[in-house]
């Protein structure tokens, strides 16, 4: 399925966020920001907040839980071996195992989260709107449907605030 873009290049990081800006005061809906490296006051701008520590976090309690679980139950329920004297639930034995099997569990997990969220999988084509974005310069990339405006207002904002170009390219 084919999707037409409005494409804004900038050659700097300070008129991206003036476009960025104009673009939230006319309420235009930003699809994606492609820069050549992260920029962070471009990710706060579009106001996007990661609930990914979130699903770290419930990872990594899980974890903890499920790691806890299964010693206690293999080294005090299913086979408890009394050696030395020395009780079967003992606890402290329990912590480095703990420490890294949930240290593996967040990191294969979160992985996990990110390539589905992300919808990244083995052979997939990745479509780069504008191949500049890799090399030097800001590009703010608008879905033609959902930008709340049209192409003309979306140039004028842009182009106003420091866009060297204002383009629409079917994806």
């Amino acid at each position: 399925m084919n999707t037409t873009h409005i494409i804004g290049v900038f050659d700097s990081k300070s008129d991206l966020l003036a476009g960025i800006e104009s673009a939230k005061s006319k309420n235009i809906t930003i699809d994606e920001i492609y820069t050549p490296y992260p920029v962070m006051e471009a990710i706060d701008a579009m106001g996007r907040k990661s609930r990914f520590t979130t699903a770290a976090f419930i990872y990594g309690f899980a974890a903890v839980v499920g790691v806890l679980s299964f010693l206690y139950y293999t080294s005090v329920i299913d086979w408890p071996i009394n050696y030395g004297g020395k009780p079967t639930n003992a606890f402290p034995s329990f912590i480095i195992i703990t420490l890294v099997l949930t240290i593996l569990s967040i990191t294969i997990l979160s992985l996990f989260t990110f390539s589905v969220r992300a919808k990244i999988y083995p052979g997939k084509k990745y479509i780069l709107p504008d191949e500049r974005s890799t090399d030097d310069k800001f590009i703010i990339l608008f879905d033609k449907k959902t930008a709340g405006a049209g192409f003309e207002a979306i140039s004028a904002a842009l182009k106003a605030n420091g866009a060297s170009e204002v383009y629409e390219k079917e994806v």
